[in-house]
């Protein structure tokens, strides 16, 4: 009998850690080689993970709700047969920090590109030589969800005691520091170590009230994806200054090509429907109204190159946003297949995590469920976000080519655009939006 490990793996080159969100084996239970046997969630995906060998699960080491970081042993198979690079020795000790590779590099957040003039640096600690930025080290000691949540309070992240691998700053880490009130302390103050009670959150921190509950009620903890979600909707809402415009469109037009296109997009394994329409036109109007395509940063604008559409998907469990990257450089065909692909993944825990990263806008689709219209909040750090509403029948007046006014049936559905007034003025929204309507109710065919 061989005994192997069952590790938390790296989800992505900038993930750090992960959560046992539930286990779906039990000591004692067989398992099958890629069978699911736990559901992690990090940063930015939840995801299924597989057995990496047949077995018994004779040892569950990270219980549900637990942080650990990446390569950390979580479970124990009992198999009859080796594995190679999984088995372990019956009696094998924990190995110590010291012999524990470096952490792993991580790539700086999409919201981090403007510029910056010559960065200091300092020699590597790998002995070859190399110089590294101070950003670089700063981000080799932390996750991009940490980095976040240093920007939002202005933390020194340098200024951090990292518990984790290798001197790395974890959630916990930059959360505790926080709560101490640390960052506020006056220059040349030593600050507080982490963890050190505060009599009050510092301002400007997310905050969920607490309420009673009352008998009879339920109470269910958030799952990870909620409480990220909850604090990333507090934190855009403080951040962007929101402001919505709405814009009704006549898909009449749109209604026909759909009836023509479908056979032919049936036998490619696809389906001409109204979200890949508004995603081709937008991402069209994206590279002609490109500070509708930007981000805010600090006193800069960045203005992105990519095209990368973000399509919220609503799960049991959540809300996710899976990114179409190099949507202006797809058909229409295109375009519907890729979203396809991307929301059933998304629905069965099969998304990477650079799929869900990088966007530079993001449509949601609240009338897929009945919803009239709706004011979405920005997915930061992008400046805009489109809601689509219901799309259905409803009487319109038109005007017929001899001037006389009517009223006929018409499919009809309101858009709505919320975007950052801080860089987007109600100007360039309103004439991107103009763009986006004209596109919709005149639509090119030969352009699918």
């Amino acid at each position: 009998m061989a005994r192997v490990n069952v590790i938390m793996p790296q989800m992505g080159e900038s993930i750090a850690e992960g959560t046992v969100s539930r286990w779906l084996r039990q000591v004692g239970d067989e398992v099958k080689r890629d069978e699911a046997i736990l559901e992690i969630s990090t940063d930015k995906v939840d995801a299924e993970i597989p057995s990496p060998a047949s077995g018994v699960l004779v040892e569950i080491k990270v219980q549900e709700g637990e942080t650990v970081e990446v390569q950390t042993v979580v479970a124990v198979l009992e198999t009859e047969k080796a594995t190679a690079g999984a088995v372990i020795p019956a009696a094998e000790p924990p190995a110590s920090k010291a012999a524990e590779p470096a952490a792993t590099p991580a790539p700086p957040p999409p919201s981090s590109v403007a510029p910056a003039p010559a960065p200091p640096t300092t020699p590597s600690g790998d002995g070859n030589g190399t110089a590294e930025t101070a950003d670089e080290r700063l981000q080799r000691r932390s996750t991009p969800l940490v980095r976040r949540i240093a920007a939002e309070h202005a933390v020194d992240i340098s200024r951090v005691e990292g518990s984790g691998h290798a001197g790395r700053v974890t959630k916990k880490d930059i959360l505790a520091y926080i709560e101490s009130g640390a960052h506020k302390a006056a220059p040349g103050v030593p600050a507080p170590r982490p963890g050190a009670p505060a009599p009050a959150a510092p301002p400007g921190a997310v905050e969920h009230p607490v309420v009673e509950a009352w008998p009879g009620d339920e109470v269910v903890p958030m799952s990870r994806i909620r409480r990220l979600t909850a604090d990333h909707m507090v934190m855009s809402r403080r951040v962007s200054a929101h402001v919505t415009s709405f814009y009704e469109v006549d898909y009449t037009r749109i209604v026909g090509i759909r009836q023509r296109l479908k056979g032919e997009f049936a036998e490619r394994g696809a389906s001409p429907t109204y979200l890949a329409f508004i995603t081709k036109v937008i991402a069209d109007n994206l590279r002609k109204h490109r500070v509708v395509n930007a981000s805010a940063s600090g006193d800069t604008i960045v203005y992105r190159k990519a095209v990368n559409i973000g399509i919220a998907v609503a799960l049991d469990w959540g809300l996710i946003v899976p990114v179409l990257r190099g949507a202006d450089e797809l058909s229409l065909l295109g375009i519907a297949k890729r979203m396809a692909d991307l929301a059933e993944r998304a629905r069965t825990k099969r998304l990477s995590p650079d799929e869900v990263q990088q966007g530079t806008f993001t449509i949601t689709n609240p009338g897929v469920f009945g919803s009239y219209s709706g004011a979405p909040i920005i997915n930061q750090p992008q400046v805009a976000i489109l809601g689509i509403g219901a799309i259905e029948k409803r009487p319109k007046v038109i005007t017929l080519e001899d001037g006389q006014d009517v009223i006929a049936i018409r499919t009809m559905g309101l858009l709505s655009l919320s975007y950052d007034h801080r860089i987007v003025d109600g100007a360039d929204a309103d004439r991107f939006m103009a763009d986006v309507k004209r596109d919709l109710e005149e639509y090119n065919e030969g352009a699918t």
